[in-house]
């Protein structure tokens, strides 16, 4: 391993005209928060090097490691379903990119390292708060084996950061396989470039689908590539009760990586409508609205694609239908696998499986039961012992009929409760980022400087099957009174 990053940037030399050049704002007094040491060794890199002052310096901008080439990159977005024609990374600089030691290509990026062009009316600061939940969120969805983007270091600035109150400032240097993201091809297509649209298209697919960079097609096989990945990684939100809060297309990453932890949150009691962002007023990216929003973005990819899909626009549109008509049943058949790991059961009749699975959220939503709790204790039922999950519901024989369909079900594939209960526990969590521990973590190191709450929640995300009695704490849903009123911010 080394200090230094073997910095290989190809987004840089390969697609000038993309980005614009830019350097990070120098800043007061940095001091290093938070340092990912076991990513630091995923990239090759020392993490003892990386500690101390001289850590803090170039985490937080002011001395750049040698080969970085820090750009601002382009790119545009449906907010909300309204379209911005020009976005960019207006508090944010991709470094370059690094080969980690399995021979995958990273971005190294920093978040909230000062204005660019890009910026419009922010000051491209971001503050202490957030970025730490951008750790916090992360680490733990990298645990659940969710993709996901994974910050590296956190750097306090010693600048105040201006936002409904005054806050400590701080910037985030973020790893991800790409930050290609539906709106980058947005962004050129909204222009007319259509040639550059298809040298997007063409890079996207060498970085991340090399295998079918011969397609005679390439365009359409880069949007197959993207749609499967989505379905996929949607899945995993919905079934750990994960709701994105912001999937606006600049926030739709190419690579099947979740992207940007602004106004996110763990579902508690089981709501299909939940919604925890302040500003999500309709409910758009609701829990339960995710898949279908995750193909109306798959769609904007599309129109994007067109001209780079078939010269014919008829005949370009005909064939991204099929990729968009074949959406929801890729969907639902990992939505039917990852419930049927959580419930404990084979393969079987499919409509069976699906009524079940339908008829459990049903009575978790009729009686208000945690959702993360409720599978995990589902799996003592699976071992024999029904009463922690009877005391999740109010009334305590609700879920009676409900189980003994499944354990019918159950019956049918032949393993032992143990077996059974093992396999269960280890696709449904104990711990999840509980939306009360992580305000009260983010406030301590924000308003106190105490970063132990935070780092003690770290360990317990890091551990999200294991039910030791140390992690008791963080496997507890919040008072209902707190869940009632609970609002995520966009950390802007």
């Amino acid at each position: 391993m080394t200090a230094a990053f073997a910095f290989d940037n190809s987004y840089a030399r390969e697609l000038e005209g993309f980005y614009v050049p830019w350097k990070p704002a120098a800043v007061a007094a940095p001091r290093l928060l938070f340092l990912n040491r076991a990513l630091a060794e995923e990239l090759g890199l020392d993490p003892d090097s990386l500690a101390g002052a001289r850590g803090a310096d170039l985490f937080a901008g002011n001395a750049l490691p040698e080969g970085a080439q820090p750009i601002a990159q382009a790119y545009a977005g449906h907010q909300f379903g309204g379209f911005s024609p020009q976005l960019g990374d207006g508090r944010a600089l991709l470094l370059g990119e690094v080969i980690d030691r399995r021979g995958l290509r990273r971005d190294v990026a920093f978040k909230g390292s000062g204005r660019t062009p890009f910026a419009r009316n922010g000051d491209g600061k971001a503050a202490v708060g957030p970025m730490l939940r951008e750790v916090l969120v992360g680490e733990a969805m990298h645990a659940l084996g969710i993709p996901t983007t994974r910050a590296l270091a956190v750097a306090a600035t010693g600048e105040p950061v201006h936002r409904e109150r005054t806050l400590p400032g701080a910037v985030l240097t973020r790893i991800a396989a790409s930050h290609l993201r539906v709106g980058t091809f947005e962004y050129f297509a909204a222009r007319g470039e259509h040639e550059r649209v298809r040298k997007l298209a063409g890079y996207a697919l060498a970085r991340h689908d090399p295998g079918l960079a011969g397609d005679p097609v390439p365009a359409l096989a880069l949007l197959r590539a993207v749609a499967a990945r989505q379905a996929a990684l949607v899945v995993r939100w919905m079934n750990a009760g994960f709701i994105h809060g912001v999937m606006n297309t600049d926030n739709m990453a190419i690579s099947g990586e979740t992207i940007d932890y602004g106004p996110c949150a763990f579902m508690e009691a089981f709501d299909p409508a939940a919604v925890f962002s302040s500003i999500d007023h309709h409910g758009r990216y609701a829990w339960a609205n995710q898949p279908p929003i995750a193909q109306w973005n798959l769609a904007r990819l599309a129109e994007a694609l067109l001209p780079a899909i078939d010269p014919d626009p008829d005949r370009a549109a005909a064939l991204a239908m099929e990729v968009l008509d074949d959406f929801p049943a890729r969907y639902h058949r990992h939505l039917l696998a990852g419930r049927r790991e959580k419930l404990g059961i084979g393969a079987g009749d499919d409509a069976a499986d699906e009524a079940l699975a339908a008829g459990w959220l049903d009575l978790l939503h009729r009686q208000r039961v945690d959702f993360t709790l409720g599978w995990r204790r589902l799996a003592d039922a699976a071992a024999g012992d029904e009463a922690p999950l009877r005391a999740l519901f109010a009334e305590r024989e609700a879920p009676s009929a409900w189980l003994d369909r499944w354990r019918e079900r159950c019956a049918e594939d032949g393993r032992d409760g143990p077996a059974r209960a093992q396999a269960m526990r280890g696709a449904s969590p104990f711990v999840i980022p509980r939306n009360h521990r992580v305000e009260e973590a983010l406030a301590a190191a924000s308003d106190a400087g105490d970063l132990a709450p935070f780092e003690r929640l770290l360990d317990a995300l890091r551990r999200p099957f294991d039910e030791a009695p140390e992690l008791a704490p963080y496997g507890e849903p919040a008072p209902p009174a707190v869940t009632a009123c609970y609002q995520t911010f966009c950390g802007t």
